[in-house]
């Protein structure tokens, strides 16, 4: 089984909460853009913010912890849409 774990070494809270906050403002909305695309924006916008906050340097390192940090925020985003609708369906069944 391949081991991811070492992946968190790469995620940046700062960069994970501003694409976290930049995808929901997109899905949000600008309806003309298609769900399937905010992954990858926050893909671009975690690089972007990884190299401009190490001073402009591109290294493989700091692409993977902008692709990682922009990708995890997309799945912070489905957890807590998944715990907040199973939160819902648990008050109701009350």
């Amino acid at each position: 089984m391949l081991d991811l774990g070492f992946l968190t070494d790469y995620i940046v809270p700062v960069i994970v909460g501003v694409c976290l906050c930049v995808g929901a403002l997109i899905k949000g909305y600008i309806k003309d853009v298609d769900n399937k695309y905010i992954p990858t924006i926050c893909a671009v916008l975690g690089v972007f913010l990884a190299v401009w906050s190490a001073g402009w340097q591109i290294s493989p390192q700091i692409l993977l912890t902008g692709l990682v940090s922009g990708w995890a925020s997309t799945g912070l985003h489905q957890t807590f849409k998944q715990y907040i609708q199973n939160k819902n369906t648990e008050s109701e069944d009350k």
